[in-house]
């Protein structure tokens, strides 16, 4: 369900066990989704950028196949946000390749306006495609096969305004603690991912285990807004 950190040093391998360090077994008896078992509560809260609003982000990293096949049902959980809740994506860091290319992609995309459009697109460039978006000259030859004007793009994907929001990201995924993806963070309170969500829960598929993420996600934004 998660690539961990420790994998990406190796290229795409099999999923990682992310986070599981941080939980304790679950039986039967206990309650879903329980506190250090499918969730975390952070010791210290994460900075949080929206305001009158729950803010959920999501972590995410484009060649993780794990993000890949949790694209979709994220983006129909996202279509049917309450008004007071906001969805964040936020590319991580691990190491300067590939990571700190994909980040600015992202962020380039966002500054124009084609993350709804183009999202899932990088993604099936990578996974079904089998392109290598790692370079300049890859973000540009991309960005013309989308129909983005080339020149435009690269001109935002080396801005400083772009780098800063990199830089913001890697902050904001180490106060979260991120160390797997896909990884959802709630109001800079609550972290889990897609290991602890289905912890101590039948295998059933990466369909069903993106469900039960989701549903701590949902189970959390109910907990932050009856707390006020």
């Amino acid at each position: 369900m998660t690539l961990a950190r420790r994998d990406f040093s190796l290229g795409l391998v099999a999923a990682g066990l992310g986070g599981a360090g941080l939980v304790a077994p679950a039986t039967a008896q206990q309650a879903w989704p329980a506190e250090n078992v499918h969730y975390v509560r952070l010791e210290q809260p994460a900075p949080v950028a929206a305001v009158g609003k729950i803010e959920v982000v999501e972590f995410f990293w484009y060649e993780c196949p794990h993000c890949n096949a949790f694209e979709p049902a994220l983006e129909a959980w996202s279509k049917n946000l309450p008004a007071n809740v906001v969805l964040r994506r936020v590319p991580v860091w691990f190491q300067e390749t590939p990571f700190a290319a994909q980040q600015r992609l992202f962020y380039t995309l966002e500054a124009l306006g084609l993350v709804p459009s183009l999202q899932r697109k990088v993604f099936a460039a990578i996974h079904n495609d089998r392109a290598r978006l790692r370079t300049p000259e890859d973000m540009a030859a991309f960005a013309l096969k989308n129909g983005a004007d080339p020149i435009r793009f690269m001109t935002l994907y080396g801005s400083p305004a772009v780098a800063a929001q990199c830089q913001q990201a890697r902050q904001l995924a180490e106060a979260y603690k991120i160390d797997a993806v896909p990884a959802m963070g709630v109001q800079g309170r609550f972290y889990t991912n897609g290991n602890l969500a289905n912890t101590g829960q039948p295998a059933k598929g990466p369909a069903v285990g993106n469900e039960r993420l989701l549903g701590v996600v949902d189970t959390l934004v109910a907990r932050v807004r009856k707390a006020g």
